[in-house]
């Protein structure tokens, strides 16, 4: 079930963790981070729940400040298809759904407790408005997705199932400590008996 609790506003570590993001792009002042923090939340999450479900409006973009969380869509067939994972210092939402303002064709759920930071459109768009530095940061963390999209579609059209795994363990390590062999091996279009072969 989708958490629906009140939203509360950023603790000081949540702050911290955002900002020092945000600088890994462009710096702010004191006064431009104070601005940028009004169009936040954050929200809480237990493993297991949900952020998005399936059919569902999509009201936010998730930045994770610690936890886990993985996107899934569900074909007609209702066989699951892991699109993403998402740890601390990521982003994630149902991004056409987010941006289109439609139903959500994908979910989004805890693989572990998770806390996040995340803001509506409108307040994407206020901020984007009100601070240039900011437009700069979402179009350079836009163009980073649009890269690792790229990677990971020619990574499933030319690269084997090893080649795959060894791309994603060099990548990612701290995954292969964090998810289910289940969840990784459905991730990377294999069985489970073949990733355990991967991995010994």
């Amino acid at each position: 079930m989708v958490n629906q609790k009140y939203p509360l506003s950023l603790s000081p570590n949540m702050h911290h963790e955002l900002r020092a993001h945000i600088e890994k792009i462009v710096p702010l002042t004191d006064e431009e981070f104070a601005f940028v923090k009004e169009h936040f939340i954050t929200k809480k999450f237990k493993k297991h729940q949900f952020l998005i479900q399936e059919g569902e409006n999509v009201t936010y973009s998730y930045f994770v400040v610690s936890g886990l969380l993985k996107l899934v869509h569900t074909d007609d067939s209702g066989k699951q298809h892991i699109v993403s994972f998402a740890m601390e210092d990521w982003w994630e939402s149902d991004y056409l759904a987010y941006f289109t303002q439609s139903k959500a064709t994908m979910s989004l759920e805890c693989l572990e407790d998770t806390e996040v930071c995340c803001f509506t459109l409108e307040n994407y768009r206020k901020l984007c408005a009100g601070l240039q530095k900011m437009e700069h940061f979402f179009l350079q963390k836009a163009n980073f997705g649009h890269i690792g999209s790229q990677r990971r579609i020619l990574s499933l059209l030319t690269s084997n199932a090893q080649q795959r795994y060894e791309q994603l363990l060099k990548q990612y390590p701290a995954l292969f400590q964090r998810v289910p062999k289940s969840l990784l091996a459905s991730y990377l279009g294999v069985s489970r008996e073949t990733l355990s072969r991967f991995s010994v």
